[in-house]
């Protein structure tokens, strides 16, 4: 039987899916607009993830430790 801090660390690995679904879903970031210094949304949507999804496992890494 798990015990309450077992089932607290299962939620966390969910956690982990988040960065993946938002790159995932193609459609909700292919547009050129809103840009920002000249990026397009395409491209800077993306390099926002790299350190949010380093802070992400940072987090469930901490959490689970």
């Amino acid at each position: 039987m798990k015990t309450s801090e077992e089932t607290k660390h299962s939620w966390l690995w969910l956690v982990l899916l988040f960065p993946y679904v938002a790159l995932l879903w193609l459609p909700f970031y292919n547009d050129v607009r809103p840009s920002l210094l000249g990026f397009p949304f395409f491209y800077w949507y993306q390099f926002l993830w790299v350190p949010l999804t380093s802070l992400i496992i940072y987090i469930v890494y901490r959490g689970v430790k």
